[in-house]
């Protein structure tokens, strides 16, 4: 579970053992666990491994924590390449603007369901909004949606973007956003039951997120399935494992960068 495979204090081994740079493709184990796969990856300081039957976990690179070929071994992480400089990148993949301020707000906004939503999309797409000027704000809940759009007004320079959980067809969400109308108006979405679920399992060192009866609360049933006792400590770790848009799903990333054009277009004239 990931409360037990969350990374823990160093190993207390003393034999003096070599080191090894932890190339990709090098096939090791986990003293430990006996798990053994190839090194695929790097992730929060540790390094991930994906046995042969494509399940990944992240191991910490303590002393000794590795065998090769039955040997023990100490893992590093490879000096990166020497190359020529490029531009640098946001967490959404964006060239990143050196010295630009934050443009003032458009009247224009993104509502997404809650401050879960609202705290990830931040976390990647946050300089990307502060550059153009765009607001996000939580909606607690789209079951009154029609009335919200409403008093909002949207219009040709007061456009509006909605990004909804679980969108899937015939779905409670799928009928309430079948009524939204408005050309100012641009719904998108995800298949996921929760914006956590958009973020990708092996983040978190599991191979797939908890499957959870119809019926009962899924944060809850998540937290349980996983050995974690407080979802506000569940959502803090997942948040902790995202630095950029290659750790969330595709569906999102398509769905938030579909919004932020819709809003942020150059050619809002009055009508």
């Amino acid at each position: 579970m990931i409360g037990d495979n969350l990374p823990t204090s160093a190993r207390h081994r003393g034999a003096r053992v070599p080191q090894v740079d932890a190339e990709e493709g090098l096939v090791a184990e986990d003293a430990d666990s006996g798990f053994c796969g190839a090194v695929v990856g790097f992730a929060h300081g540790a390094v991930v491994l994906e046995d042969r039957h494509g399940a990944r976990r992240h191991f910490p690179m303590d002393p000794a924590a590795f065998l090769i070929d039955g040997r023990p071994v100490t893992l590093r992480r490879p000096a990166a390449p020497a190359s020529a400089p490029g531009p640098s990148r946001t967490a959404s993949g964006s060239v990143a603007v050196d010295g630009l301020r934050a443009r003032v707000a458009r009247d224009s906004r993104i509502w997404v369901e809650g401050v879960h939503d609202a705290a990830l999309v931040e976390r990647i797409w946050g300089d990307d909004l502060r550059v153009e000027g765009v607001v996000v704000e939580p909606l607690g809940g789209i079951d009154t949606l029609a009335t919200d759009i409403a008093a909002f007004r949207p219009g040709p320079q007061r456009r509006l973007g909605i990004l909804v959980d679980h969108l899937v067809d015939g779905s409670k969400e799928s009928r309430i956003v079948a009524g939204v109308a408005s050309p100012h108006v641009m719904v998108t979405g995800h298949p996921y039951v929760d914006i956590w679920q958009a973020v990708k399992p092996d983040r978190l060192g599991i191979r797939a997120w908890p499957q959870v009866p119809r019926g009962q609360p899924w944060k809850e049933g998540v937290c349980r399935a996983l050995g974690v006792a407080d979802p506000d400590a569940m959502w803090r770790l997942i948040l902790s494992r995202v630095d950029s848009y290659h750790d969330v799903e595709t569906p999102l990333v398509n769905a938030v960068e579909r919004l932020i054009d819709f809003v942020a277009a150059d050619d809002q004239r009055s009508g």
